[in-house]
């Protein structure tokens, strides 16, 4: 009996403090500058605290310390379901979509998704990305500013046309490519309102859904092009690996053209403007910083990809991405000591946990070594998440990344613009890019 009283007066029954402002306004902060926003409420309210952030969520409860993000994060997916956290983006995704997902749908649709990111896969796509990444580089202008945010926006869309889509033919990417990058570059108003039947008639909502309908179109055309090619057997793109997936029994059933689609435009929204914000922080960064620009060229020219992987790494924890990942809560449930009920979303946030002095050591300085002596303990870095639900692009990400920094630094010495004032991070939809684009300037290497 004394055990169930200490944990009884242990469990708090009501939400944590948090912001009194009205939800639409804090929806509306949230939606603008999530990450001082976050920042803000952790530095009055401590690690936990509530947020009411329509439309992502009615009541989120933020979590940030290691204990708790390990709690989350081996929680039974029956009883927080990540796909129910993620509904706000179902428009685009669609409802088969891996993000979106629970329980058995979800746990299927990982099996079948799999083959195409394991360790022998991401060997065989990593040619064709240094490949894409040399002919970017090749029409950049030595001593030149380039403005790195468009530059890795656009490589990063051609590896996810060329080596996730499989689309190498030059007419068929030139209708794509214009079509993917409205879907990516969201205008936060219309991210906010797209779910209105009503705007979807009007303006930028209409605009956005004919762009989404003729997307499906050619979608849906090129995976019918690909189940009739007499060499879809030879063919390592992510799709046509995808078209072998399945074993046709009850167990595992292939995927249905609608799968993927949905699954196309997943990897394409969760894997495009990622990985070029985490590009553009990295070599920001580096530029910034001679000395590691100097041990990076040195990773860069003799293969060291463990290095360069650390630098992307650092780059991820020092410049957060996505500022956090969801999970709704099926039942009432206790976490962290506190008794939550139904229907919560619970955010583990990545952003406080990774800007954590306790965990991170000198945590506002750029140090990659701190990958690489054993320093970054477990749940205290998770830029994709983690658990059943850890992205099931990380290491594609980490891949494509790593040959990118290699392909630049062997050819260039990058550095900050005179005068440049220091990058400030910005709100982009769901993810976090340099405001100012991560200017830098090129000079050609000897």
């Amino acid at each position: 009996m004394a055990a169930q009283d200490v944990r009884a007066q242990s469990e708090v029954t009501a939400y944590p403090p948090g912001p009194r402002l009205p939800a639409l306004l804090q929806g509306a902060w949230y939606q603008l500058n999530r990450q001082r926003f976050i920042s803000a409420n952790a530095r009055r309210y401590g690690d936990v605290f509530t947020l009411r952030v329509p439309p992502f969520a009615d009541n989120a409860v933020v979590f940030s310390r290691p204990e708790h993000i390990k709690e989350i994060y081996a929680g039974n997916p029956r009883d927080m379901h990540a796909g129910e956290g993620n509904q706000i983006l179902g428009t685009i995704m669609g409802q088969h979509s891996l993000l979106l997902t629970d329980e058995d749908e979800h746990a299927r649709a990982r099996r079948l998704l799999m083959p195409a990111f394991n360790g022998s896969a991401l060997r065989g796509y990593r040619d064709l990305v240094a490949e894409i990444a040399i002919a970017e580089i090749d029409r950049w202008t030595t001593g030149s500013t380039l403005v790195t945010l468009d530059r890795m926006n656009a490589l990063t869309l051609e590896v996810i046309t060329q080596v996730v889509f499989g689309v190498t033919d030059a007419k068929t990417r030139a209708e794509l490519t214009p079509r993917l990058k409205r879907i990516v570059h969201l205008n936060p108003l219309v991210f906010l309102g797209f779910q209105s039947a009503l705007l979807a008639r009007f303006g930028p909502w209409k605009r956005f859904a004919d762009n989404l309908h003729e997307l499906d179109a050619l979608l849906y055309a090129e995976i019918a092009g690909r189940r009739r090619a007499p060499d879809l057997a030879e063919r390592t793109d992510v799709l046509s690996t995808l078209l072998h997936a399945g074993t046709g029994d009850d167990h595992d059933p292939p995927l249905t053209d609608a799968e993927l689609r949905d699954q196309l435009i997943t990897l394409l929204l969760a894997g495009h403007e990622t990985t070029a914000s985490a590009l553009s922080w990295a070599l920001y960064e580096i530029a910034a910083h001679p000395a590691i620009q100097a041990e990076a060229y040195d990773a860069a020219r003799n293969g060291d990809e463990k290095y360069l992987e650390a630098v992307l790494k650092e780059a991820m924890r020092l410049h957060v991405i996505i500022n956090g990942t969801n999970r709704k809560l099926t039942r009432d449930m206790t976490i962290g000591g506190r008794r939550l009920p139904a229907g919560t979303v619970v955010n583990t946030s990545i952003l406080l946990a990774h800007r954590n002095p306790d965990s991170h050591p000198d945590a506002g300085a750029f140090r990659p070594d701190r990958f690489l002596t054993g320093e970054v303990a477990p749940n205290t870095w998770f830029p994709f998440g983690g658990g059943v639900r850890r992205c099931i692009g990380a290491g594609f990400s980490l891949m494509e990344g790593t040959a990118v920094l290699r392909e630049i630094l062997v050819r260039h010495t990058l550095s900050l613009p005179e005068g440049a004032k220091p990058e400030q991070p910005k709100t982009r939809n769901i993810t976090t890019v340099p405001r100012g684009k991560a200017r830098l300037v090129l000079t050609p290497r000897p």
